[in-house]
C-alpha cells in the first residue's frame, strides 16, 4: 500500500518516517506466540523444569541412594516457613520431626507429628558433596536441614527411607533429557527420510512410504518391549540409557517423516525451488538450504509435541520394568515404586508425587506445542 502525498508530508512534519516496517518470518512468529497465553505460560514452566533438570544436584538436599531404615514410607513433612512463640511470630523455615510408633494389633508401624520437635531449615546449607554441571565440585545446596543427619521428608520417603523430592528432582534429568534426545535423533531421520520422500518422489517415495506403513502398523507397546527385552542385563546404566533412548524414537520419526514429505511436496514445485535448481545448486544444498528453512518453524513446533510422547514412552516402558532400571532414578522408575497395594494404601505420594510432575511436565509441554504450531503461522487469523 503506497501513502499518499499528504501523508508523506505530515510524516516528514512529524519527524516520523515514512518506511513501512517490514517483519521477519521469526519476528512474526514471536509476535503471535506472545499472544498465545497459556503457551507462554508454559514455556516459563517448561524452562523452570529444564533448570531443575540441569542443577538437580544442587536442588536435591539429600543423595538419591541414602536410605533410613527407621524412616521407611515416612509421610510428607510440610514445610513452614514461620515459627510462633514468646517472642512473636519470626521467620524460621523449618519441619516438625516424626515420631514412629507400633500398633501392637496391626502389627504396623505409623508416623506421627513431634510438635516439640523442630528441624530447622536454611538455604544454601553444605551437604553430600557433588560436580556442579558435572565440573566444578561443590557441597551447597539450595536448601535442606541445617543439620544433614537430621530427616527431612518434604515428599515422603520410599519403602527404602528415601527422600522423594530428592529423587523426583534427580529423576526429572533423565526423564526429560530422554525426551530431548529421542526428539533430536527423530529430528534427523524423520528429516531425511520424509526428505528423500517427498523430493524424488516415484520408486523412492513408494519404498519409504510402505517401510513407515509396516513400522506404524505394528503395536507399539509389543515392539517396545521386544526391543528392550533384548537389552543384556549386564550392560551399564549409561548405555542402557542411550538404547532405551534410541528405542523411544523408534516410532517417533514417522509422523516427522509424513509431515516433511508433504512440505517437500508442495514445495518442490514452487518458483523458487525451480530458480534453485537453474542456478546450478545440488539436490543436497536446495534441500538444505531452501525447502527445510522454508518450514523449519513448522518442525519446530512438531518437535515440541513430540517431547510429551518420548516422556511418555519413557515412563512407560520403565514402569513396566522393560526400560530404565535402579540405579537410574527416573520418573517411570519411581512409578514402579508404587506397583503394589501396600505401596497406594500406606504411601499414596509414591504414586502422587511423580504422577503429578509428570502430569505437569506434559501439559506444559504440549501447550507450548500448541502454541508454536499456531504461531508457526503468523499469517492466519
Amino acid at each position: 500500500m503506497t501513502m499518499t502525498q499528504t501523508e508523506l508530508a505530515n510524516a516528514a512534519e512529524s519527524n516520523i518516517d515514512p518506511t513501512p516496517i517490514v517483519l521477519g518470518p521469526w519476528a512474526l512468529v514471536w509476535r503471535k506466540f506472545r499472544r498465545h497465553r497459556l503457551a507462554m505460560v508454559s514455556a516459563v514452566v517448561v524452562i523452570f523444569i529444564y533448570l531443575v533438570a540441569i542443577f538437580a544436584e544442587f536442588l536435591a538436599p539429600f543423595p538419591t541412594d541414602q536410605t533410613s531404615v527407621r524412616h521407611t514410607f515416612a509421610p510428607p513433612q510440610p514445610l513452614a516457613l514461620f515459627v510462633t512463640d514468646a517472642d512473636g511470630t519470626r521467620f524460621r523455615p523449618h519441619v516438625k520431626g516424626l515420631k514412629m510408633e507400633i500398633d501392637r494389633e496391626a502389627m504396623r508401624r505409623s508416623f506421627a507429628v513431634d510438635a516439640e520437635r523442630i528441624i530447622p531449615v536454611g538455604f544454601f546449607v553444605k551437604g553430600y558433596e557433588y560436580k556442579l554441571l558435572g565440573l566444578i565440585p561443590a557441597n551447597r545446596h539450595f536448601f535442606g536441614p541445617l543439620d544433614p543427619r537430621d530427616p527431612m521428608y518434604l515428599w515422603g520417603a520410599d519403602r527404602l527411607g528415601r527422600d522423594m523430592f530428592s529423587r523426583i528432582v534427580m529423576g526429572t534429568r533423565v526423564s526429560m533429557s530422554i525426551g530431548l534426545v529421542g526428539v533430536a535423533v527423530s529430528l534427523v531421520i524423520g528429516v531425511a527420510m520424509g526428505g528423500l520422500s517427498g523430493y524424488y518422489g516415484g520408486w523412492v517415495d513408494t519404498l519409504i512410504q510402505r517401510f513407515i506403513e509396516f513400522i506404524r502398523s505394528v503395536p507399539t507397546i509389543p515392539l517396545w518391549m521386544g526391543l528392550a527385552a533384548a537389552i543384556p542385563l549386564d550392560w551399564p546404566p549409561l548405555r542402557t540409557y542411550f538404547v532405551v533412548t534410541v528405542i523411544v524414537s523408534m516410532i517417533g520419526w514417522t509422523s516427522l517423516a509424513r509431515e516433511v514429505r508433504g512440505k517437500f511436496l508442495s514445495l518442490r514445485g514452487e518458483d523458487f525451488i525451480t530458480a534453485a535448481r537453474l542456478d546450478g545448486l545440488t539436490d543436497r544444498e536446495v534441500i538444505l538450504k531452501h525447502m527445510v528453512p522454508s518450514f523449519s518453524s513448522h518442525i519446530i513446533a512438531s518437535l515440541t509435541l513430540a517431547v510429551p510422547l518420548m516422556i511418555l514412552a519413557e515412563t512407560s516402558l520403565s514402569f513396566l520394568g522393560i526400560g530404565l532400571q535402579p540405579p537410574l532414578v527416573s520418573w517411570g522408575t519411581l512409578l514402579k515404586e508404587a506397583q503394589n497395594i501396600r505401596s497406594i494404601i500406606e504411601a499414596p505420594w509414591l504414586l502422587i508425587a511423580p504422577g503429578s510432575v509428570i502430569v505437569v511436565a506434559v501439559l506444559a509441554l504440549n501447550f507450548l506445542g500448541d502454541g508454536l504450531r499456531d504461531a508457526a503461522d503468523p499469517y492466519s487469523n
